[in-house]
């Protein structure tokens, strides 16, 4: 993966602002989920969806009745998810794929936050309808909550300072590496005994640790550290890729209507390239690479993450 150059410099200019600012926003906990003013998505394309009306009794007649769709997103994750702090509206890939959800039933979008450690306690409680927070499918989540087919996938990097001898996990042995708390990397690094591991809640603080020395290394989905290389070039993805993340929409435990729901307002993405406008509006221009329809199951990305502790 690699950033753009030349006609993209003005674009990585504005990254740079924003992400340094919503590091210290998240930081000062201002990013806290319960102040949702933003509408980020493309808020023209409901007048030109196609809406169907559903059954009061199911989960999409009740957000139409509603009239809005309440979705669990990244606020501090560009280009995936993150509070623009020109706007305060909330934005980028997966916002713009729940905003096409919403248009769907004809709602509204209300984008709050979910953090990698609440996205699975905000769909039990019902808190939300819907998660896109760059959740990587599992087994053991597929226990607690449904999940729609894969929609992008990613795979796990270290990201580095440019003077770091690191080029692999082995290489963080008696060293520190950062993740957020309830991601797939948790696991993955606490497997490696002789790398003290930092979780913070919020990927802003990995992306802080690392730029004042506090860890050595970030580990996680490859997309994710991009945003951070926007911000600051001193950085980079070093190594073989880790590990394979196909991200799930995630949607309650038991509601097949709703995830079937879901699953065909993707195969519509895909099927009309609005999928690729997305990619193209939020990776592509910066990483010069071209949108890539998954070609994975939910059952083959399943099989990737076999259960480990609550099957």
């Amino acid at each position: 993966m690699r950033l753009g150059k030349g006609e993209h410099v003005s674009k990585i200019d504005r990254w740079r602002w924003l992400v340094a600012v919503l590091a210290i926003v998240s930081l000062l906990g201002a990013a806290c989920g319960d102040d949702d003013d933003g509408n980020g998505g493309n808020g023209d394309a409901g007048a030109q969806a196609d809406v169907e009306e559903f059954p009061a009794d199911t989960t999409m007649g009740e957000i139409q009745e509603r009239g809005t769709l309440v979705a669990g997103v990244k606020y501090d994750v560009p280009p995936f998810g993150f509070k623009n702090p020109q706007t305060d509206e909330i934005e980028g890939f997966d916002v713009d794929i729940s905003q096409e959800i919403a248009d769907r039933l004809g709602v509204e979008l209300d984008p709050i936050e979910a953090i990698s450690d609440n996205r699975i306690p905000f769909l039990q409680d019902g808190t939300v309808d819907i998660v896109a927070s760059t959740m990587t499918i599992t087994t053991d989540r597929d226990v607690e909550i449904n999940f729609s087919e894969p929609y992008y996938i990613a795979h796990g990097r270290i990201l580095v300072p440019a003077d770091s001898d690191v080029q692999g996990l082995d290489d963080l042995a008696g060293g520190s590496a950062c993740t957020a708390l309830g991601s797939t990397y948790e696991g993955l690094l606490k497997d490696e005994k002789n790398i003290d591991v930092q979780l913070p809640e919020t990927y802003s603080e990995c992306f802080e640790l690392i730029q004042n020395g506090s860890v050595d290394a970030v580990v996680t989905d490859d997309v994710i550290l991009t945003g951070m290389i926007i911000q600051d070039d001193t950085l980079q993805m070093v190594g073989e890729e880790l590990t394979v993340e196909p991200y799930g929409i995630g949607v309650p435990e038991g509601d097949t209507e709703m995830q079937e729901f879901v699953n065909s307002v993707l195969a519509e993405l895909f099927a009309n390239g609005r999928y690729a406008e997305i990619y193209d509006d939020w990776v592509g221009q910066y990483t010069d690479t071209e949108a890539t329809i998954p070609d994975m199951t939910l059952e083959e990305a399943l099989e990737l993450r076999p259960c480990e502790e609550l099957c």
